[in-house]
């Protein structure tokens, strides 16, 4: 029998049986589309289309319809690349890390944790291909293939290779782990399912049969691929930060940026769930499932991960000024003073001082709080990025070549596009895929007499 605590609340509320939770995910599955799905669908189809628009003229007419210049080569592109990817990090954190610690609470978002990792890496990985200008002649040239060109391999020391290696393992991983726990509840909603919708999950489901054989070959492999996507969690984003950081440009050349770049990884991707979380328990109606409790324990992660972050900003410019090297030092002073000084300090305010209003728990167990707050740490990161970009490209050594980066529509356009895509895909997901794990939130059922029918 489960022993259950006095002082902890529960996971689920309510007093769900097992019967009420796969009623409540499936019914999600199997009813009609609601018309408030039925408006966000349309509108972030909407937006994909239009930002399809922008993506076309880019691929039609090239780069140069972006704001980039001689000085910045790098701007709105690269920032929205590290920024997606970010978002992607807390998925894996949810489902592979909290998993090996045994936390229980994950169980009720690791599933849309999850399916976000997929569909923020998908519109992260867009924009490098976009950059290479035109892709279909030479994306292939990021993969070390066997050619007959005199043996025409990869840099292999160049840390935009090890990006594409990083990235691709991380999505593969992550699309296997997400598709191992769907497993079972496509079963379960092909069981209760017929005609054409109970071929189509019978056939997702791969003829799962629920004996306790299968059971445990599910969960020794969804031990391992945790074991396998933890290291992971560490890994891509700190291979993203090498992008900078083995370059010899004063504000990107520190060794603080691993650390610091998945510190603010896990930081937005937590923001990210949130927003989603937020939106998707009061649409489905679960709020007996994604409750304050976890909207409480992910604020928790936001303070530790926005305060690792505040940290890193101070200890970067203490660095610049104890090293002694001016452009270094002016790389910093430009950043807070400079032409772009409002970008700065909006990351500062967005990303240091908001989060510390989760401390106090009259904000922090607020739904109203949250998502407004959740929304500004992601703007803050966006921000973040783009300091680190354009503000050390746009002033370097020499005074002659100093510019200003001004995004066009092109830039802000294939932007929105992938906004777009990234909605698309997860309303579709909330819509025909179970938006939360049935099988595990089963696990963390309370037990009382009145479940014992189940």
């Amino acid at each position: 029998m489960q022993v259950t605590s006095s002082v902890r609340e529960p996971l689920v509320t309510g007093g769900k049986s097992y019967h009420d939770v796969t009623h409540d995910v499936a019914r999600q599955v199997e009813g009609k589309p609601t018309k408030l799905w039925f408006l966000a669908f349309l509108t972030a189809a909407g937006v994909l289309a239009l930002g399809s628009i922008a993506l076309l003229a880019t691929l039609w007419e090239g780069i140069g319809m972006w704001g980039l210049n001689k000085t910045i080569g790098w701007a709105w592109d690269i920032t929205n690349f590290v920024w997606w990817v970010g978002i992607g990090h807390a998925g894996t954190l949810i489902s592979a890390v909290l998993l090996l610690f045994r936390q229980k609470w994950r169980t009720s978002i690791n599933r849309a944790a999850e399916a976000m990792t997929i569909f923020a890496v998908i519109c992260a990985a867009m924009f490098p291909v976009i950059h290479m200008g035109r892709p279909w002649l030479g994306a292939y040239w990021a993969l070390p293939l066997p050619n007959t060109f005199g043996s025409l391999w990869v840099n292999f020391n160049s840390p935009l290779l090890w990006d594409v290696f990083a990235i691709s393992t991380y999505f593969s991983v992550s699309l296997v782990f997400w598709y191992i726990g769907l497993i079972p509840d496509f079963a379960t909603i092909r069981d209760r399912a017929t005609g054409l919708r109970k071929t189509i999950y019978g056939a997702l489901s791969f003829g799962w049969d629920g004996a306790a054989k299968t059971w445990m070959r599910y969960e020794s492999v969804s031990l391992i691929l945790a074991g396998l996507a933890t290291p992971l969690v560490l890994s891509v984003h700190t291979i993203v930060s090498f992008d900078f950081a083995t370059s010899v440009i004063p504000g990107w050349h520190t060794t603080i940026f691993p650390p610091y770049f998945v510190a603010g990884a896990i930081f937005s991707g937590f923001a990210m769930v949130l927003t989603l979380m937020i939106i998707t328990r009061k649409v489905f109606k679960l709020e007996d499932y994604i409750t304050m409790g976890h909207i409480e324990l992910m604020n928790i992660v936001i303070i530790i991960t926005g305060s690792i972050v505040g940290i890193a900003y101070i200890t970067e410019f203490f660095i610049a000024w104890y090293s002694g090297v001016e452009a270094e030092q002016y790389a910093f002073i430009n950043r807070a003073t400079g032409p772009y000084w409002w970008a700065y300090w909006s990351m500062m305010t967005c990303n240091v001082i908001s989060p510390q209003l989760f401390w106090f728990k009259k904000i922090r167990t607020s739904i109203i709080a949250t998502f407004i707050l959740s929304l500004v740490v992601n703007i803050g990161m966006w921000f973040e990025r783009f300091v680190i970009i354009v503000t050390s490209l746009h002033r370097d050594f020499l005074p002659s070549s100093w510019a200003m980066f001004y995004p066009t529509w092109a830039d802000v356009g294939v932007y929105m596009f992938t906004f777009g895509l990234f909605f698309t895909l997860f309303f579709l997901f909330a819509k025909f895929f179970p938006v939360i794990n049935m099988a595990e939130v089963k696990s963390v059922l309370k037990s009382s007499s009145d479940k014992a029918h189940n």
